[in-house]
């Protein structure tokens, strides 16, 4: 009913007790509520209803309006997620929204939603793994290394990037984002010897680094089409990222105490605020991080293993970005969030991954304007980390790793191939909004070890 949080809730509470004490029916109180929200200065002498009517006169009620057109991307998409969708295209500052066709659900976006506001981010629009990023370098290395050379390249991987939560190094990597301006935020101030130590580690959940078979279906960026070696790596801006998610967030919610439970993850930041000022540049900031994150990731395996880069493509999700659109016939500024999403702009090109035992894609945006110019960020689960872990075993999917000649390093039992859906399919549903380039196949994995909690 849009009663915030808080006190306000204690009083609606108490006031509803005392009227059934009072003799009040249980099936008049949604309608006794609603009247002192319409008109709370009707009731501010009332000695049964002025506690709760005053507080109400001093805060906002969230009233959702009319929805924000959005379009949906897939067929049986989780029931929740959708419904998360459209409670963000209700809010006042939403433009226009999309959701792609490896959506599930998450903290008030939904995993692959893209939402498209004015003057305003939703730090949990963006995600708590801000600017969590993909990165591919296709090498100068014949195909049968990856067999014949495996216990090295498994060694570089394991050497030069470290995987879990708290993973991070004892000698520190050097990058230039280590010299840009960390006093931006008071988070990313406090966190910076933190951030420093853990550049160039992968953390956890569905973050990883892979080698395996690239395939160039048409000329990219001077490469020819043909087979080659590639290093394939996922991860985002680590625990710095989360606790600037945390900290603003946080700072959202109090902002907007008028939202009800189901929208405290869409509360706003105006970006006229200074704490929407701050927000955003930390934002930046933890995007420049996570590029380097996988910088020195790919530098050092490079070089442990002495081979030479050919050809490299990145791409963040988990980000806002200012861009121009045409709405309804005009161009519009908005901020547009792409949580779990791929930019997709026209002739962008942008990674989408499957899983440790399916193919990844290198594709090309065609700027799709119903989709606010994005595409899925990968295969999208089909089952909730804890269902994964009572319910999957070892056993197959050993067998299956076995079968596809994948040689897994480490990886936990919510993150293998059966908790994804199936991204020949996902990739079917969007081919309006992307183009492949190239597939990319996997043949050696490193993810954190069973066990680890999930940061992603």
């Amino acid at each position: 009913m849009g009663v915030p949080h808080g006190k306000p809730t204690q009083l609606a509470q108490e006031f509803m007790a005392r009227f059934r004490l009072k003799g009040g029916a249980a099936s008049a109180l949604r309608s006794e509520l609603q009247a002192i929200l319409d008109a709370p200065a009707q009731f501010l002498e009332d000695p049964l209803r002025s506690a709760f009517a005053k507080a109400m006169s001093r805060v906002s009620v969230f009233v959702p309006g009319k929805s924000a057109p959005w379009k949906q991307w897939g067929s049986n998409l989780d029931e929740e997620s959708v419904k998360q969708m459209e409670r963000a295209c209700q809010l006042p500052i939403s433009v226009q929204g999309a959701l792609m066709p490896d959506a599930h659900l998450g903290y008030g976006l939904p995993i692959g939603g893209v939402l498209g506001t004015e003057d305003s981010v939703i730090p949990y629009a963006v995600g708590v793994d801000i600017a969590c990023r993909m990165k591919l370098s296709v090498v100068d290395i014949p195909v049968s290394d990856l067999q014949r050379q495996k216990d090295q390249l498994t060694r570089a991987i394991h050497a030069e990037t470290r995987f879990g939560i708290g993973a991070s190094f004892k000698k520190k990597r050097q990058h230039a984002v280590m010299d840009e301006d960390w006093e931006v935020s008071p988070v990313t101030r406090h966190l910076k010897d933190k951030a420093w130590s853990q550049l160039g580690t992968s953390g956890s959940g569905n973050h990883f680094v892979e080698f395996g078979t690239f395939e160039l279906q048409e000329k990219v960026k001077g490469l020819m089409p043909g087979t080659y070696v590639a290093l394939l790596s996922h991860s985002g801006s680590r625990g710095t990222g989360a606790q600037v998610c945390g900290h603003y967030s946080k700072l959202a919610m109090e902002a907007h105490p008028e939202l009800p439970r189901s929208l405290r993850h869409l509360a706003w930041l105006d970006l006229n605020s200074e704490d929407g000022i701050e927000y955003w540049n930390a934002m930046e900031l933890m995007g420049q991080y996570a590029a380097a994150n996988h910088a020195c990731i790919h530098h050092h395996i490079l070089e442990y293993l002495g081979i030479n880069l050919m050809l490299d493509v990145e791409n963040h999700h988990n980000f806002a970005w200012k861009e121009r659109h045409c709405i309804d016939g005009k161009e519009r500024d908005l901020i547009v969030h792409r949580k779990g999403a791929t930019p997709a702009g026209e002739g962008v090109l942008g990674i989408i991954p499957g899983s440790m035992a399916a193919p990844g894609f290198l594709v090309r945006g065609k700027g799709s304007a119903k989709s606010l110019h994005s595409a899925s960020h990968g295969a999208g689960r089909v089952m909730s980390r804890k269902r994964a872990m009572q319910s999957l075993e070892w056993g197959p999917v050993n067998k299956q790793l076995k079968e596809k000649e994948i040689t897994l390093m480490s990886a936990g039992l919510d993150e293998v191939p059966m908790v994804y859906k199936d991204i020949h399919q996902v990739m079917a549903a969007q081919s309006d909004l992307v183009e492949t380039l190239g597939r990319f196949e996997p043949r050696i994995v490193k993810m954190a070890p069973h066990g680890e909690r999930a940061e992603d």
